[in-house]
């Protein structure tokens, strides 16, 4: 009964939170956001108290309940291990494997020294959460977006439009193979040996495994009843229970609850009280303690840029590739409030990018940021009334923003770019980046201060410009916009 109600509340997280990636609509933010919310290190880095304590006390009470439920990457691999083993002949390809302690631990200080070194992006690499994100996003996203077109397609032959197309595209190679090599990685360690990731490598992993030693709840084997046939062992994705010494290792136990399943001769079940500790469990005790708290005043950072696609002119023709220009500065969401808040406290989980409707937001593939979302406006700009990637951010690394603060908040400005525009190149007059200013941030004036006649060019105010990238969008140059948007370091408001 334990393990059915496990599986079913894991499905429905790991259904919940995919949807948070998949979902172009909107649908599933409104009602799923809380899913991402509740990840450790996305609360964490959002000093969001109640969720960690929350946490914490889950963990104190039914062990790694987490591991097994919550964590989206851990579910993940529970499904490649049971469509690896389907594969095979054998019905149980798991044994007991001694703790590699040192491996464990490695890991998790080299995650923290990341952060002290300013490498945050490449801590991010190996945490669960933004894992599993950049794998949704940059993998499972554009095969469920195919399948949305596909549907868009034939429901648009009976004059039904309950779907309607969106554009599959990729945001980044850098980001898809980073991906593509964690998703590969990961199956061949859960194919082998279950969960391996998340108990030699996985730094939220190796912390709830410290705190579950001391969960009220716990397996117990009945030596009374056990005869060591070592079915548990074999079923055990932890790979954690050593039948033939009767010991659980409590650090890397998931609570998956099959091991109860198992045992044909009731020997295992789940109780509490004081336990005898096997060998492994002696050492590291303060070293572990003096980690964990280090490990909380962990940051983050990571993202974006890259970005291509063609447009048509009118549905009659297509038209040449727009390209992005070389910014100074990168422009970031409104909401970041700084590049250093960005970098501070994003994981880099690609939530933000999957959920921007206006096709704004891109992986960075600079190695500083990499991975971080920033903007570029090649297929849309950032509109006033969308408040999408603040609405959906777990860590505060975009902050709530209303849609009366984010029209007022400058993240960047115009720049024109005189030897691209149209009026001086072509000799036609053109005025779009001043009829799509949403605050009237340019003006079009005479080339000829002398000739009212004359072709009018762009003045950009920049005390007024907010960079939602409207002008650089539409702008007709090709391939390189005659005007472009200029990132802030640091946001600031009218």
């Amino acid at each position: 009964m334990l393990r059915k109600i496990r599986l079913t509340l894991a499905s429905l997280f790991f259904v919940g939170v995919s949807l948070l990636f998949l979902d172009f609509t909107g649908v599933a933010h409104a009602w799923l956001a809380w899913m991402a919310q509740i990840q450790f290190l996305p609360a964490l880095l959002a000093a969001n108290g109640l969720v960690i304590i929350a946490l914490v006390i889950l963990t104190l009470l039914l062990g790694r309940v987490y591991c097994s439920v919550i964590c989206p990457l851990g579910i993940l691999q529970d499904i490649m291990a049971w469509i690896g083993r389907r594969g095979k002949r054998k019905k149980a390809p798991y044994k007991y494997s001694r703790e590699l302690r040192w491996l464990r631990w490695g890991v998790l200080m080299a995650f923290v020294g990341l952060f002290a070194f300013g490498l945050q992006a490449v801590a991010w690499l190996v945490a669960p959460y933004s894992a599993f994100g950049r794998i949704a996003s940059s993998l499972f996203a554009p095969v469920y977006r195919l399948g949305n077109n596909l549907l868009a397609t034939v429901a648009e032959r009976y004059d039904s439009y309950a779907f309607y197309s969106a554009d599959v595209w990729m945001k980044s190679l850098p980001t898809f193979f980073v991906a593509l090599v964690t998703f590969v990685l990961l199956f061949i360690l859960a194919w082998r040996g279950g969960r391996t990731w998340c108990n030699t490598i996985c730094p939220v992993g190796t912390i709830l495994g410290y705190l579950s030693r001391f969960s009220l709840l716990k397996i117990r084997i009945d030596e009374s009843k056990c005869n060591r046939c070592g079915r548990c062992s074999k079923k055990c994705k932890a790979s954690c229970i050593d039948s033939k010494h009767h010991n659980v290792d409590y650090s890397r136990c998931v609570a998956c609850m099959n091991c109860l399943d198992t045992c044909k001769h009731g020997a295992i079940s789940l109780g509490y009280g004081p336990v005898k500790k096997h060998k492994t469990d002696k050492t590291v005790e303060d070293n572990s303690r003096r980690t964990f708290i280090t490990t909380t005043a962990v940051m983050a950072v990571s993202a974006a840029v890259e970005a291509q696609e063609k447009k048509v002119d009118g549905g009659l023709a297509v038209v040449e590739d727009k390209v992005a220009p070389n910014r100074a500065t990168p422009v970031l969401p409104p909401g970041s409030l700084s590049a250093h808040h960005l970098a501070r406290h994003c994981t880099s989980c690609q939530l933000c990018i999957s959920a921007c409707p206006n096709g704004v937001l891109r992986p960075s593939a600079s190695l500083d940021t990499f991975m971080q979302p920033e903007m570029s406006f090649e297929r849309g700009y950032c509109r006033t009334e969308c408040t999408r990637c603040a609405d959906v951010c777990p860590t505060d690394a975009i902050k709530p923003i209303t849609v009366e603060e984010k029209s007022s908040t400058r993240i960047g400005h115009a720049v024109w770019v005189k030897k691209n525009c149209i009026p001086l190149t072509d000799g036609m007059s053109c005025g779009n980046c001043a009829r799509h200013c949403p605050t009237g941030a340019i003006q079009m004036v005479p080339m000829d201060n002398n000739d009212e006649e004359s072709l009018k060019i762009p003045v950009v105010n920049t005390e007024r410009c907010i960079g939602c990238g409207a002008c650089e969008h539409l702008c007709p140059a090709r391939p390189y916009s005659a005007i472009y948007v200029e990132g802030h370091e640091r946001h600031s408001n009218y």
